[in-house]
């Protein structure tokens, strides 16, 4: 990999996706660093999911550059899924598979030898707390566990990068704060996160947090010092102050 991309998991250079007469991303240039917490926060119709479907492979853009784990948004975006994890704010996994079989089914997608998986599964399984679990539909779990269990298989390969599409909605303040701590761990391990959430206390949890409004960001820093730019004494306000002026929704 070039010592340019050394540090760097995700670099963006005015970024665009047009669709029609409609520009839902609008030339937007910004880098995330290798095991940072990156929140990439706006209101619904701002261009965040838009742009990450971008950064996932799965949409090329209309103009601009950008890389995603060293490899072209254009030319490479095989390399780029097999170097990411992905978890949707729908849930991602099987309800009509047991446990035991979205591991196996997942593992399988991800290359992961048989002996390797086995052990993961069972290592898995026990740091969840789902071993008496295993065999049962997982469409029969409590969603807070749900929720783990998928954030669990977006980084059961160890990709790069997994990137987070509102993974927290629906559950409850404890677990939420339990799913935070294994974003923490995941980076901990090295893992780049990228994130995009509803919830501005989550904002607070992030390294760095980028804003986007009508498809360009806004703005683009640590919680601490946008509160401070902003005069603001949370992020509910930091948002607010730039979401106020959007022009579109969805």
């Amino acid at each position: 990999m070039n010592s340019e991309y050394q540090n760097t998991a995700i670099k963006a250079e005015n970024i665009t996706k047009v669709f029609g007469e409609f520009t839902a991303v609008d030339h937007i240039t910004f880098e995330v660093r290798k095991g940072e917490i990156f929140g990439f926060l706006g209101a619904n119709g701002a261009g965040k999911t838009t742009a990450m479907r971008m950064f996932c492979g799965l949409s090329a853009p209309t103009s601009g550059t950008a890389t995603v784990a060293g490899f072209n948004v254009y030319r490479e975006t095989e390399k780029i899924k097999k170097s990411i994890g992905y978890m949707s704010q729908k849930f991602s996994l099987y309800g009509n598979l047991t446990v035991k079989e979205n591991l196996e089914f997942f593992g399988g997608i991800y290359g992961i030898p048989r002996k390797t998986l086995k052990e993961k599964s069972s290592e898995l399984l026990h740091k969840l707390n789902l071993e008496k679990e295993k065999n049962k539909l997982v469409s029969e779990l409590p969603l807070g566990w749900k929720q783990k269990l998928a954030f669990s298989v977006a980084v059961f390969h160890d990709p790069q990068i997994v990137f987070l599409d509102e993974p927290t909605g629906g559950v409850d303040p404890v677990t939420r704060r339990q799913f935070w701590d294994m974003i923490y761990e995941a980076a901990d391990r090295g893992i780049t996160v990228f994130v995009t959430t509803h919830y501005m206390d989550e904002a607070e949890y992030c390294d760095r947090v980028s804003i986007m409004v009508d498809g360009k960001i806004a703005a683009l820093d640590t919680p601490a010092n946008l509160k401070k730019q902003f005069s603001s004494k949370n992020m509910d306000e930091v948002f607010y102050e730039l979401a106020r002026g959007a022009k579109r929704s969805e």
